[in-house]
């Protein structure tokens, strides 16, 4: 491998018209070269179309080799692999529209490319940083990502679409990125690149910024989202097949999964003691006495989660960094992340439900 090998900066993009110049202007930013920059817009109905042209005319003839391609709705993956196949470097960066790479991204992602022991390096990934806004959901999300990244390991599992980079030659052995997974995308090729004997490493001083996640109906969106894609991750790559690390960045996700069967066991241990109402006799002797007791335990468990372990350090960051009433922050975190859970569960049936029906990328449960 030469010293400065060509990289083929990639994204893809669709209705993010207003994201296209910050983005793009930070890819031409990048300090690395030999760099080409691609850009794929996805049928967008928006002004995307036009922002990229525009972007082009303007920067078209600078020392970094531009593409920009148009396509149907084809979805991400399709979008990556368009890229892939009009790309001509050793290395192969993708990122999001709605981010804004650091000048050195690339750079720090290529020092990190050295080998331990017999190491066979297929990806590196970088961090990402979400900004915050002054709303909960987008400082909620800013530490939540915060946090994951801050145990991370050398060796990874996950190779992030925000901030990653595939050697050209590993990534084509697997087949890319596959047209039929409709998220999770960059999880479903990481994982192929293990199997094939692959190492991806993760480069934390290569950084990219992402913009403030705001509103709460993006943030559930998003998260059942994952959810969905989590089952056709385990059901396509079970424990016992996968190679290399486990999984290191589902983070908090695991613990807020916990919070909805918590709430409605405590709740449902109140009823009978409700509907035992007037008492009569030894109120302390009932068994439904004894039960929402049971129940009050239960309520102390959810704030011990709350304030232990990944959730303990995003709510307590919160508090910390926290400028308004810290009760109303208080119960604003507390239901989100209640929503949030609710927001996983339906996830897991929409994903239980494309197993069943065999759609959206999962494969046949009889054939």
């Amino acid at each position: 491998m030469s010293e400065s090998p060509l990289v083929s900066v990639t994204v893809c993009v669709r209705d993010g018209g207003h994201w296209v110049e910050d983005c793009l202007d930070s890819l031409l930013q990048q300090t690395h070269r030999p760099l080409e920059i691609i850009a794929v817009n996805d049928g967008s109905s928006d002004d995307t179309k036009l922002k990229l042209d525009t972007w082009y005319e303007k920067h078209g003839n600078s020392d970094v080799p531009i593409q920009i391609i148009h396509q149907d709705s084809l979805g991400l993956s399709a979008g990556r692999m368009a890229a892939v196949e009009k790309s001509s470097g050793t290395w192969i960066a993708i990122t999001d529209i709605d981010v804004r790479p650091e000048p050195d991204w690339i750079e720090q992602m290529l020092i990190a490319c050295k080998p331990i022991e017999n190491e066979s390096i297929a990806a590196v990934t970088g961090r990402t940083v979400f900004q915050a806004h002054n709303d909960v959901v987008s400082r909620f999300r800013a530490v939540e990502i915060a946090s994951k990244y801050r145990n991370r390991p050398r060796r990874t599992s996950l190779a992030n679409g925000p901030c990653s980079m595939f050697l050209r030659e590993a990534l084509i052995e697997v087949g890319g990125f596959d047209p039929s997974w409709y998220h999770a995308e960059d999880m479903e090729l990481s994982l192929r690149l293990l199997s094939n004997g692959g190492t991806i490493i993760h480069a934390p001083d290569a950084l990219v910024s992402h913009v403030p996640e705001i509103g709460i109906r993006r943030f559930l969106h998003k998260r059942r989202r994952d959810a969905r894609a989590h089952v056709r991750i385990v059901r396509h790559f079970p424990a016992r097949q996968r190679n290399g690390p486990g999984f290191d960045f589902i983070g908090s996700a695991s613990i807020a999964f916990s919070i909805l069967p918590i709430v409605l066991l405590m709740l449902l241990s109140f009823i009978p003691i409700i509907l035992a109402l007037p008492f009569e006799g030894d109120v302390l002797s009932m068994w439904q006495t004894n039960l929402a007791f049971g129940g009050l335990m239960l309520g102390v468990l959810i704030e011990l989660l709350f304030w232990r372990g990944p959730l303990g350090v995003i709510t307590r960051s919160l508090k910390k960094d926290g400028k308004r009433n810290h009760l109303f922050l208080s119960l604003s975190v507390r239901i989100l992340i209640l929503r949030w859970s609710i927001a996983l569960w339906q996830g897991l049936a929409l994903g239980a439900l494309d197993a069943l029906l065999s759609k959206n990328g999962h494969k046949r449960l009889f054939s």
